[in-house]
């Protein structure tokens, strides 16, 4: 069996120097424990594809953009995003360059660069990524084309991105452009042209093909994939060793991950330490480490234990009279609400409070909380569970009870609202019970309402709906257009209208200012200029209340078993990387610092 295991590895590095993805069989899959990173909560079902330009891949192991950064395991992106410091750090890529009125981005690739078949990445590569998203219009094409003209190369390691410009001959979005170059993996042009070939241009066909033969150039590949299990294994001939970048090979051989049917089963096999990192949410999960005594921890040692990144929101409906015409009405339900209750409920404290954060625009980090003057916003913000200082409100504007009944009425009319999330989305839930106890407590009836899934997502993103006063959904979290991105969902009258919406402005919101700033700011690279544009967005909306955050929330969950590896990115280490699974954007820095344990 030794010999057999000898045999299969030297065949094994044989494949990788001549860039040939080699699978092992069922049989060969016992994996070494102390070669081995095992990951939780991250895929579910079997992997359909390794197709990095097609669609429903299902593989993220190897494919995936998420909040934290793209996922560079397997194919990887120009530059990687720190969510931490807000940074853009080379990966494919060295440098990029706007020209003086941002219509034009230059970028150079790192000469080290290469794919696993030992040709170099070139600007030829990039190139044919683009050409083919558009070509298919996957998610790299439908995403970007409304920003980005043209891609051109100008050398074997240079290119230039040229904007889409405007009417009047501005650039339509420079943030978008900054996001391909962080957020889009690169393929290599060879294998796109066989991909091509092979299925006739045909735009459905490419998106569908497995992708068994692909090229990479990342640090792993593929080596075991079934419904019980998905294994990647290192590429010693991977470029990143080179000391342009990072000068070593990351530690473990192996990232695998385990099939599990849900959540608690999940969960009992992080306990039991078969799950280094596992990216779901524990509730109140310091009991691991304080009562159960277990080597798993957290980026912070205290709540909030990761960091949260996005804002689940409650939407106010402008499409019903009573919402659209009465700001105090919007504002007086968002004060009265205990969201500290929501906090300790929903989210058993993992999340920091509009106490230690205050509400704005932002999310908690240093980075996004900098962009704004919180003096000049300080008398609009509000903590919550304010019922007297609502009250007072709702009286100042003449929503009155008039008739006993304990309910406050609107041109003669009793004001009734309902607040409504999908059904079995418990901690969702709770936090529209919390809502509705809000509006009890200052006399807005408002009932809470939790239909199916697939009904709320077929009502909610209809802009002419008037089934839900009140509903919740969360904007999109980090990446380097942010929080520019998340204020143009925030407030954005471009997406009033627009049929089956899954891009923002779910409320239907209107202000025109608003409107004006969000297309400056894009276009502004003074710093103080920018926060000055962020701070009169932030009173708009503390103003207006077009809809209300309930909750800061990590987008990425990041907790770690440390019974076989350790040296995990923590907050105080002061190495400043993310935690992003060890797998997204920087965060896939962590691979290259981890120990075994002992």
């Amino acid at each position: 069996m030794k010999k057999m295991s000898k045999l299969l590895a030297m065949l094994l590095a044989v494949a990788m120097i001549c860039g040939i993805a080699v699978t092992a069989s069922a049989t060969d899959v016992t994996l070494p424990r102390e070669e081995t990173l095992y990951f939780g909560g991250q895929q579910w079902g079997a992997v359909n594809s390794w197709n990095p330009v097609g669609t429903n891949q299902n593989n993220s192991m190897a494919i995936a953009g998420n909040a934290g950064g793209y996922r560079t395991t397997m194919f990887e992106t120009l530059f990687m995003f720190d969510f931490l410091s807000g940074e853009k750090k080379g990966l494919l890529a060295d440098s990029y360059e706007w020209n003086e009125d941002l219509t034009a981005m230059t970028v150079t690739l790192k000469d080290a660069a290469h794919w696993s078949d030992g040709t170099p990445v070139t600007a030829a590569d990039v190139v044919a990524t683009w050409d083919v998203a558009l070509l298919t219009n996957n998610g790299t094409g439908a995403g970007n084309k409304a920003y980005i003209e043209k891609i051109e190369a100008t050398g074997d390691k240079t290119f230039v991105i040229t904007a889409k410009l405007t009417e009047d001959g501005k650039p339509v979005n420079p943030l978008k452009v900054e996001d391909f170059i962080c957020g889009t993996p690169i393929a290599q042009a060879a294998w796109i042209a066989t991909l091509c070939e092979r299925n006739g241009n045909d735009p459905t066909k490419i998106l569908n093909d497995a992708g068994e033969d692909v090229v990479w150039s990342g640090p792993y590949t593929k080596y075991y994939a079934d419904d019980q299990k998905v294994v990647l294994i290192r590429d010693d001939n991977y470029w990143g060793q080179d000391e342009s970048m990072w000068g070593k090979l990351p530690v473990p051989k192996y990232l695998a991950h385990n099939l599990y049917a849900d959540n608690a089963a999940t969960e009992l096999a992080f306990k039991a330490g078969e799950i280094d990192v596992d990216q779901q949410f524990l509730g109140n999960i310091q009991n691991l480490w304080l009562e159960d005594d277990l080597p798993i921890s957290t980026f912070y040692e205290e709540a909030p234990y990761g960091v949260c990144l996005t804002m689940p929101t409650a939407w106010y409906n402008m499409n019903i009279p009573v919402v659209a015409e009465n700001p105090a009405l919007r504002k007086a339900v968002a004060m009265a609400v205990d969201y500290d209750s929501i906090i300790a409920n929903a989210m058993t404290n993992q999340s920091p409070s509009f106490s230690d954060v205050p509400r704005s625009l932002m999310n908690p980090t240093a980075g996004e909380q900098a962009l704004y003057d919180h003096e000049a916003v300080k008398e609009l913000q509000w903590a919550g569970n304010d019922i007297e200082g609502a009250k007072a409100l709702l009286d100042e504007a003449g929503l009155v009870d008039t008739d006993g009944d304990g309910y406050r009425e609107y041109k003669g009319e009793k004001i009734h609202l309902n607040a409504v999330c999908p059904n079995g989305w418990s901690d969702w839930q709770a936090a529209m019970v919390i809502v509705a106890d809000a509006g009890e407590k200052i006399g807005v009836e408002i009932v809470t309402e939790f239909p199916e899934w697939d009904i709320m997502q077929t009502r909610f993103t209809d802009p002419d709906q008037t089934d839900y006063a009140i509903f919740m959904w969360s904007p999109d979290a980090a990446s380097p257009s942010m929080p520019w991105g998340r204020c143009n969902q925030f407030l954005s009258s471009q997406f009033v209208g627009l049929q089956n919406n899954w891009s923002g402005n779910w409320g239907q919101y209107v202000n025109e200012e608003a409107d004006k700033i969000l297309a400056e700011i894009p276009l502004t690279t003074d710093q103080d200029k920018l926060v000055e544009l962020y701070t009169e967005l932030v009173k708009i909306y503390l103003t207006d209340v077009p809809s209300f955050s309930l909750m800061y929330r990590p987008s990425l969950f990041h907790a770690v078993n440390e019974t076989v590896w350790t040296n995990f990115p923590s907050a105080d280490d002061g190495r400043n990387i993310p935690p992003a699974d060890c797998t997204d954007g920087y965060g896939i820095a962590a691979l290259y610092e981890l120990e075994l344990v002992g």
